[in-house]
């Protein structure tokens, strides 16, 4: 199983649940006493075979139940900025990315999934989405619409890639993927550098510079760069989810597989919105 892009699939427990289930074959749980009566164990014969529901293990509508549970929070926190003064939604914006940051490296380190954490990251993702969203949309109008429609795009498209087979998170991809993220990674720390300190005097750093020699800005083509990083940990999130449903994950861990694809939608997300926001802006 391919992990490494998001450290929600990297913890101890929920790689060691994906490694192997803790059901025999036939849903009887192992361990079950072997004092049971010849009639007992004729009937548990007769009657149908225990599913996934039944033992306890997680599913796909589990997870996919659990991560609209996400999604919705994330949308009732973006709605609280839009009834918001604009001063107050700077402080919105700032509470969401602290408290946001803090809450996924907790629930990303945690030993058990706590949906409770789980769903007030999203919350506090919802408040620095709606915040950044509400204050691109009034520069660009219905700009949020089309990055609703990119993001649902990437993912659709992801989706249908890893289920047709065509699209694999293999060994050699992974190591790439992983040099590029930390490559960007430092990108963007350096990015961030010049913008707080001055470096640049482009609110969007070196990403609103143009390429020399042309009139199209760094940030799209690290935009485009960035989107496709963020669709290849789509598609090892899927490898991790199908890993822990075959083989037998507890339930609880739909919790943790929610989580992940939150985490990656919402980067997704952003680096659509930005994408868009420079392109639009150097028009």
């Amino acid at each position: 199983m391919a992990t490494g892009s998001n450290p929600v699939f990297n913890g101890k427990n929920f790689r060691a649940q994906t490694r192997g289930g803790n059901y025999s074959q036939g849903g009887v749980a192992q361990g079950a006493p072997e004092s049971m009566s010849a009639q007992q164990l004729q009937d548990m014969y007769n009657g149908p075979s225990a599913g996934p529901t039944d033992t306890g293990r997680m599913t796909f509508d589990d997870v996919i139940v659990k991560t609209l549970a996400c999604l919705g929070m994330v949308l009732v926190g973006a709605a609280i900025p839009a009834f918001i003064v604009p001063q107050f939604a700077t402080v919105l914006m700032i509470v969401g990315v602290v408290g946001g940051l803090v809450l996924g490296l907790v629930n990303a380190f945690k030993r058990e999934p706590v949906p409770a954490l789980i769903l007030a990251y999203a919350g506090l993702e919802g408040l620095f989405l709606g915040a950044l969203t509400m204050f691109l949309e009034a520069q660009f109008p219905n700009i949020a619409l089309q990055a609703i429609i990119g993001t649902l795009s990437v993912f659709g498209v992801t989706l249908l890639l890893f289920r047709s087979g065509k699209v694999r998170a293999t060994p050699k991809a992974m190591k790439f993927f992983m040099i590029a993220i930390i490559g960007y990674g430092v990108f963007s720390l350096v990015n961030m550098g010049l913008m707080i300190f001055g470096g640049v005097s482009d609110p969007w750093g070196i990403r609103g510079m143009d390429i020399p020699g042309t009139n199209i800005p760094f940030g799209v083509v690290i935009g485009l760069f960035a989107i496709g990083l963020a669709a290849f940990s789509l598609i090892i999130d899927f490898t991790s989810i199908s890993a822990g449903v075959k083989n037998g994950a507890p339930r609880r861990y739909s919790w943790t597989a929610a989580f992940g694809l939150t985490v990656t939608l919402v980067w997704l997300y952003v680096e659509i919105l930005r994408l868009l926001a420079i392109i639009r802006g150097n028009d």
